[in-house]
């Protein structure tokens, strides 16, 4: 089983950035691609930030802060990649972006390279197919955020080998993760069941069950959640909510995973949520105060 010593991560937006510093700090070498020198530079600052924010609290010594930073690098060339033993992608959800940066790096990196894809709801074969090495793609699946959050669903196809699998599976345990064994469908474990739960919420709202706050505080309260589901829809981001649900929807044809009407009127009007300022809950405000949706 060959060691994994180098990472490349494909992508430094909030999940990308995210697992780039969770490498560097479990001891690996780690490459960073993304198109542009300032997006890039965003997300060095965020990483720096994030790990000046563990020493604060005693949760990592400055020496060791600096020995993740020396571990990093960045670059906007794919080719920079090639010597990495694991190559990690955390781009935007489209199969296209994602199988052109698959297909090249697939001509670039040694074959004993694993391949491992981020994606919350593609399937893992869609992506294994457009290259020479569907023995060794997986999914590892992280959650966000990524420096704080301890699941890792570490994903076989119907084409992954049991080494690769192994090796996939050991490396997000040396992450500090804790890994669990999903199948490779839409969604995984955690999407899978957490979507229509998400939708359902909105769904009552729609249909005036109750209001945006009451449903919130219900399940909080009700179940022990730690934030209710139109809460934790403004973080996830309703933009990246409705994409996840239309592939999920392309997918399984069930009416439990289709963006309801008041979702996709959100994400025209550009309410996303936290992100964007307003969603189902306005974050100009502190603390963020019910938005005025019309219904």
């Amino acid at each position: 089983m060959s060691e994994i010593k180098t990472v490349g991560v494909l992508g430094c937006g909030l999940m990308g950035s995210g697992i780039a510093q969770v490498a560097a700090s479990a001891g690996y070498k780690t490459i960073v691609r993304d198109v542009a020198p300032p997006i890039l530079d965003k997300a060095k600052a965020g990483i720096e930030k994030s790990l000046a924010k563990f020493v604060e609290k005693g949760k990592l010594q400055a020496g060791d802060r600096d020995a993740a930073l020396a571990r990093l690098s960045f670059t906007t060339q794919v080719p920079d990649l090639k010597p990495c033993d694991i190559v990690i992608e955390a781009v935007t959800e489209d199969l296209g972006v994602k199988n052109e940066l698959w297909k090249a790096l697939d001509g670039l990196c040694a074959p004993s390279t694993l391949f491992a894809s981020n994606t919350s709801s593609l399937t893992i074969a869609a992506m294994a197919a457009a290259t020479s090495r569907a023995d060794r793609f997986v999914g590892l699946h992280f959650f966000n955020p990524v420096p704080l959050m301890q699941l890792v669903e570490v994903v076989r196809t119907v084409t992954t080998s049991d080494e690769a699998f192994a090796r996939a599976f050991a490396f997000a345990k040396s992450l500090g993760k804790e890994a669990v064994a999903a199948k490779d469908n839409s969604g995984f474990i955690v999407n899978l069941l957490l979507v229509p739960y998400l939708l359902d919420a909105i769904r009552a709202l729609e249909h005036g069950v109750a209001g945006t706050a009451d449903i919130d505080k219900a399940m909080q309260l009700g179940c022990g959640y730690p934030m209710g589901p139109l809460t934790l829809l403004d973080f996830v981001g309703l933009d990246t909510t409705y994409k996840i649900a239309e592939i999920m929807f392309a997918e399984y044809r069930e009416q439990k995973y289709a963006p309801p009407p008041l979702l996709k009127r959100m994400v025209l009007a550009g309410m996303y949520g936290k992100k964007s300022g307003k969603g189902f809950y306005d974050h100009s405000t502190t603390p963020p105060t019910v938005a005025r949706l019309g219904l």
